[in-house]
């Protein structure tokens, strides 16, 4: 990788497990399990690069619509994964976070999962986010809904609100502002992942599905976002000047 700088926040929706898994002739859920090892590498991966923070898109609000079994499953998932990760989390300083609509998720994953990141609050190294049962849309509206019960209170001027007032009340709010957002499995869109923080991340899109994705996957990625130039709505000649 040249010396660009590395960016600070790296989104990733992790796509393709059931596709892996069917063209194994395994049921969508062998796939699934495959995943949980790719998540594995690629949290200790970034963390030992640099990598300030890290949102794994893990389950969507739209997901709640797939098979029981397969939502059960899921869920099972989850729940070992905060088991089985915790040692790791704590002793490498890590600060789990978790968006979305938490309070769909079964006892069974809330409980340790709330635990963890009340335990890890303190850490300061890589903050790993968990969007669960998250939806950008879902995001923006429930920011919408905090500002517009704030102006009712009289807490704040509607003349007040403007996008940094607006960013402050996203889920997202405690993250640095997204720098990279990863599609696995060859799909093209944002799948309702993340709306307003992608304004201007860089997209990389790869035909490698997630149970496949590994540490020189992401540092492919690295190099792709290292490669380009970043403008932020200016030309090149403005970003050259001292």
């Amino acid at each position: 990788m040249n010396g660009a700088p590395l960016p600070r926040h790296i989104g990733i929706i992790m796509d393709g497990n059931g596709r892996w898994a069917s063209r194994r002739g395994q049921p969508r859920i062998f796939g699934h399990r495959e995943g949980a090892k790719s998540v594995r590498e690629v949290v200790r991966a970034a963390r030992e690069i640099g990598i300030s923070a890290l949102t794994l898109f893990a389950f969507s609000e739209q997901n709640w619509d797939r098979p029981p079994d397969e939502v059960d499953a899921l869920m099972e998932l989850l729940y070992k994964y905060v088991l089985e990760e915790h040692d790791e989390i704590m002793q490498n300083s890590i600060r789990l976070v978790a968006i979305g609509a938490l309070d769909r998720l079964p006892n069974l994953v809330r409980e340790p999962l709330f635990g963890l990141i009340d335990e890890s609050k303190e850490n300061r190294g890589m903050a790993l986010c968990l969007a669960l049962s998250y939806g950008g849309r879902e995001d923006i509206a429930g920011a919408a809904r905090r500002l517009a019960e704030e102006v009712r209170a009289g807490r704040i001027d509607p003349d007040e609100i403007n996008e940094v007032t607006f960013e402050s009340r996203l889920a997202t709010a405690q993250l640095p502002p997204l720098d990279l957002l990863i599609r696995t499995s060859g799909e093209f869109r944002l799948s309702n992942f993340l709306l307003w923080q992608t304004a201007y991340a860089e997209l990389y899109f790869t035909e490698v599905m997630w149970p496949d994705f590994r540490r020189e996957h992401l540092l492919e990625a690295l190099d792709s976002y290292r490669q380009r130039e970043r403008r932020f709505g200016l030309t090149t000649e403005q970003l050259a000047k001292p």
